[in-house]
């Protein structure tokens, strides 16, 4: 008879004792059990003692927690945590050095653990850091953990960062301002004035005073602090206020944080970033990743305010524009005098231009997106590659009305398109590591994006042989040919040239048919018929792949305030399938982990099933914005009996896939994920095929007149010539 829902088993150390085997019962208060453990060992006092796990992290057991406790678990028996702040309270400002350096490195790791954190808060513990950093007596591994257990004591919530002083600021600033600090103090400086800036308004503007570029720029050329560096400017960047962000200084190395719409046009900057990150001896980590990824983003959100800017017809400013764009097109020709022909001349050669209002083209630019930023990119091909901008102009304008190109048109709706690819305005996504190499290859990457794609546009709409009737056609295969090129990651803008001249027209038509195949080429009776025989053996193979990747396992990342430094634990099925494995790591493993290392574990029969997305209690918790979408993509979670869960958060929608497929294959249940009806069209298209490659090559002998018999349920002959 299995035990009560209500009983575990477990063990509880303590030192220089025997362990202590008991059955804990979940309804008894929890200072019952201690005080009976207490007993065992005959201490006294029992309200001093608190429980905590022996393995992992080592937190605290409270009566908010203890339903974590799994059967099999090692706890320890060590002092409360009120007691623990206090000790380590009075030893941190003790005048023995060693005494100190040793209490602040227990601090430092007892710090993440919320139970301890809020006692040591009470006791005004971070006020004491603070003045500890604040006088500057500090240094090397002292300073080190002592800046590690502030970190992890705000990081906590519980105080707000606005209490911050202006002098502890300046003392943290002035770590990474200083040419020669050791690496994990320059590294925990540096997450703590993220921290301040992502967190507070006003800690904000203090930061950024403090902070300029050029003292920035100088950390990116090492790889151990690179990752902190660029999440700082991040987060400033984010922060700034939006008149700020477009505001240009004439020094860039010694203007301040705030004026970031210069700052990361610079070369000097993008160059740092392009030699010592992304091209850099060591390959670039996730969190690398997602930070060029963030600024990626917003770099480009800079043109946000353009491509919303609409145009104001009786501007006379920004009507030279487009008078400059028809100079350049077309030099050569001397205005005619009389206002009547000048205005029949201009009128021809708007349309000429391939504007849709050729009286006032400025109308043209009316609508946002894509607003000015349009005419900001056309102004751009003509002066920078003027010879291009009149080819492309010109030839199109000697063409037959019906074959033209209008470029005007195009210029406008490709740049709405280009904006909607890289998501001009958005936030940054919070899972997201979609950098692209090449627009940290070029000081203007963004209008020499354009030039390439509107070259490509003009060469496309010769290939299709378009018309008018034809623009949105053209334009759908243009995103997919510039989107297709963009996936292949191409490194610099000639790359990416490369790769669009190896995505015409007829190779998109080409891939088009490849990819529908599938769909197209099985559609007969005995061919569907055929189909569903075979599809029940290709989901057992693909049950049996996922459930085989599921005793693999997987590492996944716990969610917390601060991405690089991340915790992780793993999960893993056991060979026979009946019980799921899992526990914390210190750091990503390589490879397996062996089942010894996974302290906790789920039987299968106790899953009741498996939620993902926003059903999911660990996304019910979380905010709707932006940024938080992908991960909602990537949740899920295990509900088991009596009622708990173990939540997940993939590393990736193929991982994510692959675990809840698994997971319902395990259940009995149906796999419905992309991944598995790919797979599944994938090997029926590919067994099928070799079904049909096995009737070609059957070799029939020579033998006398068949004898009429009933006829066979495949009734299908293929002309393999």
């Amino acid at each position: 008879m299995p035990p009560p829902a209500d009983i575990v088993k477990v063990a509880i150390e303590w030192p220089g004792a025997n362990a202590q085997l008991i059955e804990m019962d979940q309804k008894r208060p929890l200072s019952s059990i201690i005080r009976e453990v207490c007993d065992g060992w005959s201490l006294s006092g029992s309200e001093q003692f608190a429980l905590r796990y022996a393995d992992g992290p080592q937190l605290y057991i409270t009566e908010q927690s203890r339903g974590d406790i799994k059967n099999g678990t090692i706890l320890r028996l060590a002092i409360s945590p009120a007691r623990a702040a206090r000790q380590l309270l009075e030893r941190i400002q003790s005048h023995g050095i060693d005494a100190r350096l040793e209490a602040l490195k227990e601090l430092a790791k007892l710090s993440a653990d919320p139970t301890f954190a809020a006692e040591f808060i009470n006791m005004e513990g971070i006020a004491t850091l603070a003045r500890l950093v604040e006088s500057g007596t500090h240094f090397g591994e002292m300073l080190a953990f002592t800046l590690t257990a502030f970190l992890e004591l705000m990081d906590h919530g519980i105080v707000s960062w606005d209490l911050i002083s202006l002098s502890f600021i300046k003392q943290i600033a002035g770590y990474v301002n200083q040419p020669m600090v050791d690496v994990s103090i320059l590294q925990r400086s540096l997450a703590i004035l993220e921290s301040m800036v992502l967190n507070s308004h006003s800690l904000y503007h203090r930061v950024a005073q403090e902070i300029t570029v050029g003292q920035l720029i100088g950390h990116l050329s090492n790889q151990e602090i690179q990752t902190y560096a660029i999440a700082l400017i991040n987060a400033l960047f984010l922060k700034a206020p939006e008149d700020r962000r477009q505001e240009e200084y004439t020094n860039p190395l010694e203007q301040h944080l705030t004026e970031m719409a210069s700052t990361l046009a610079q070369k000097h900057l993008r160059s740092i970033i392009l030699n010592h990150v992304i091209r850099g001896n060591r390959p670039i980590k996730a969190e690398m990743a997602h930070q060029l990824y963030v600024l990626q983003v917003l770099t480009f959100n800079l043109l946000e305010e353009r491509m919303m800017t609409k145009m104001d017809p009786n501007d006379q400013a920004q009507r030279d524009i487009i008078f400059e764009l028809r100079r350049i097109a077309f030099d050569g020709e001397s205005d005619p005098t009389g206002t009547e022909k000048r205005k029949a001349m201009y009128t021809k050669d708007y349309k000429m231009l391939g504007f849709t209002n050729h009286v006032n083209p400025a109308m043209d630019f009316t609508q946002t997106p894509p607003g000015m930023l349009a005419l900001d990119n056309m102004l751009y091909l003509a002066r920078v590659h003027q010879d291009t901008y009149i080819r492309i102009v010109l030839e199109n304008s000697s063409r037959e009305d019906k074959h033209e190109c209008p470029f005007g048109r195009c210029a406008i709706q490709l740049t709405r398109m280009l904006c909607e690819i890289l998501q001009v305005g958005e936030l940054p996504n919070e899972g997201c590591n979609d950098y692209h190499p090449m627009f940290f290859t070029h000081d203007r990457a963004w209008e020499e994006f354009f030039c390439v794609c509107i070259q490509l546009l003009n060469k496309t709409w010769k290939e299709m042989r378009a018309t008018a009737e034809d623009f949105n056609k053209v334009m759908q295969v243009v995103r997919e040919q510039i989107t297709r090129a963009l996936a292949m990651k191409p490194s610099s803008i000639d790359q990416l040239k490369n790769k669009l001249r190896g995505l015409s027209y007829s190779e998109i038509l080409r891939l088009r048919q490849s990819e529908r195949l599938s769909q197209d080429d099985f559609q007969s009776p005995p061919i569907i018929e055929l189909r569903e025989r075979i599809q029940p053996e290709i989901l057992e193979l693909i049950k049996q792949q996922r459930l085989n990747r599921l005793c693999e396992g997987s590492c996944f990342r716990k969610l917390g305030n601060r991405r690089r430094q991340e915790k992780f634990w793993f999960c893993r099925l056991s060979l026979n399938h009946k019980v799921l494995h899992y526990g914390d790591l210190d750091e990503s493993p390589q490879g397996e982990v062996p089942f010894e290392l996974l302290s906790d574990k789920i039987p299968v029969s106790d899953i009741k099933s498996v939620l993902t997305g926003k059903d999911c209690p660990h996304m019910k918790e979380k905010s709707a914005l932006k940024q938080n979408k992908e991960v909602l993509e990537l949740a899920f979670s295990v509900l088991y009996d009596p009622d708990e869960t173990l939540n997940f958060v993939a590393p990736s929608k193929y991982e994510y896939c692959i675990w809840t497929d698994g997971l319902c294959a395990l259940l009995g249940r149906e796999m419905g994920s992309d991944l598995t009806r790919s797979d599944l069209d994938t090997l029926i298209s590919m067994e099928m095929k070799l079904r049909l490659l096995d009737l070609e090559n059957i070799t029939i002998p020579e033998a006398p007149p068949p004898v009429p018999k009933e006829p066979s349920s495949y009734n299908f002959t293929y002309n393999y010539s």
